[in-house]
């Protein structure tokens, strides 16, 4: 009786989680303007002086040398840091095409209205 009654919570928490996963894809298909031609990366970041530059240099090289052809942006968010993290993710916002920087209020602005043309390849 015990693993029967185990096995009804799992199941229902299964179940709960698929929909809960089914109602995450509907609204982001219905609700916002996401193109879905492109891959766009937003990092959220607090108090990470010491390790962004090194994590976002990272990224951009495997992104430029191979060859990632479906990026379309980074947006970088800084979530009021209080360490030099958003001079550092502004420094590299102007180093580089591919990410723009914003707060976190823009960075929901930018999330809604995306456009195909943020990058001209």
């Amino acid at each position: 009786m015990a693993q029967f009654v185990l096995n009804m919570i799992l199941w229902t928490l299964a179940i709960y989680g698929l929909i809960e996963i089914v109602k995450t894809i509907y609204y982001i298909c219905s609700y916002t303007n996401l193109k879905p031609d492109g891959i766009y990366l937003i990092l959220a970041v607090k108090n990470q002086e010491e390790k962004i530059e090194g994590f976002v240099r990272n990224f951009l090289f495997r992104v430029i040398y191979g060859k990632e052809e479906h990026l379309k942006d980074i947006i970088l968010t800084d979530l009021d840091s209080h360490d030099g993290t958003k001079e550092i993710i502004e420094k590299l916002g102007n180093e580089y095409d591919y990410i723009k920087v914003t707060n976190w209020r823009e960075c929901k602005e930018i999330i809604d209205t995306i456009e195909d043309s943020h990058i001209e390849k």
